[in-house]
C-alpha cells in the first residue's frame, strides 16, 4: 500500500482515512505569510458518500486506497440485488438497491458498466453515459399541438419514466444522458 505527500495532493486522488476510501474532490494550497503551507482538502466517502473537510500542513502523508475500476456487465436483478459480472475473469458481484441509487433506470441486460472496487468488493457503478433504451407506454400526443418545449412523460422497458418530446411513440427508441436522466434524441432504426 502506497502512500501520497502533501505535494502529489491533488483533484480526483483515492486516499484511504481510517481504514474507508475517500475521493478526493477538492484541494486548494495555501501559503500564509508565517509557517507552514497547507493543504484544504475536501473529500467524499466512497462508501457512505459523505464529504469530509481536513487541511493538512506541508510533509503529511495519506495512505492510497486499493481502489480499482472494472469494466462489468449488467446481468440481472434478483430480489433487492443487482447482479454485475466481470467482463474480463467472469467473476459476479451483487449490489444493493442502495449501491446502485437511481441509476436502476438506466440498467438493462448486457449493459457495459464501469464498478468500483475497494479491497475486491464492490462499492459501487456507474452506467455509461447514454444508454438507448424502448418506450414501453406513453401517451399519444395532442393533433396540433406545436408548441415549443411540449413534453409528456413515458415509461421505458427498465420501468422508469421519463420526459420527453410529444412526438415520442409507443415503440421508439430514446436516448438518455444518465449523468442527467435528460431525453437526448430518438434513435433512428
Amino acid at each position: 500500500m502506497g502512500t501520497y505527500k502533501t505535494s502529489d495532493f491533488r483533484k480526483g486522488l483515492k486516499v484511504q482515512i481510517d481504514g474507508e476510501p475517500y475521493l478526493m474532490i477538492e484541494m486548494n494550497f495555501v501559503k500564509p505569510g508565517k509557517g507552514n503551507a497547507l493543504y484544504k482538502c475536501r473529500m467524499r466517502n466512497l462508501l457512505r458518500n459523505t464529504v469530509l473537510d481536513r487541511t493538512y500542513k506541508g510533509g503529511d502523508t495519506l495512505e492510497s486506497a486499493d481502489v480499482e475500476e472494472t469494466e462489468v456487465e449488467y446481468l440481472y436483478r434478483q430480489a433487492d440485488k443487482f447482479v454485475f459480472m466481470d467482463t474480463s475473469t467472469y467473476e459476479q458481484y451483487e449490489l444493493t438497491t442502495e449501491q446502485v441509487g437511481d441509476y436502476w433506470k438506466y440498467l438493462k441486460e448486457n449493459l457495459k458498466c464501469s464498478m468500483m472496487l475497494f479491497n475486491g468488493i464492490p462499492i459501487t457503478m456507474t452506467p455509461p453515459n447514454h444508454v438507448e433504451m424502448k418506450v414501453e407506454w406513453c401517451e399519444p400526443g395532442a393533433k396540433g399541438d406545436t408548441a415549443t418545449n411540449v413534453s409528456k412523460p413515458v415509461r421505458v422497458e427498465t420501468g422508469a419514466e421519463f420526459p420527453v418530446p410529444i412526438f415520442i411513440n409507443i415503440g421508439d427508441v430514446i436516448k438518455i444522458d444518465t449523468r442527467t436522466g435528460n431525453y437526448v434524441e430518438r434513435v433512428r432504426a
